[in-house]
């Protein structure tokens, strides 16, 4: 049994989407500033699951809100970037 923040695999998840689609740097500083800032703004949520199992189901409404603040995020990085 593990203990995952449902919020946390989401946002990674999305971010490598909009990465691999050209809809942000894709640099690792960038992917992570973007998912810091995103996280920070979005409200934990954890789930018990045993060790493999799928946790992305019937979560339609996280997706939305994470998607929502991966795209804000990603604007306050565009203007911002610490990347060099």
């Amino acid at each position: 049994m593990r203990l995952v923040n449902v919020m946390e695999e989401l946002v990674i998840d999305i971010v490598a989407d909009m990465a691999q689609a050209g809809k942000m740097c894709a640099c690792t500083r960038c992917r992570l500033d973007v998912s810091a800032i995103a996280l920070n703004n979005l409200p934990p949520s954890y789930v018990v699951t045993a060790e493999g199992e799928s946790i992305k189901s019937n979560m339609t409404q996280y997706r939305v809100d994470a998607l929502r603040m991966v795209t804000r995020a990603i604007e306050v990085v565009r203007k911002m970037p610490h990347h060099r």
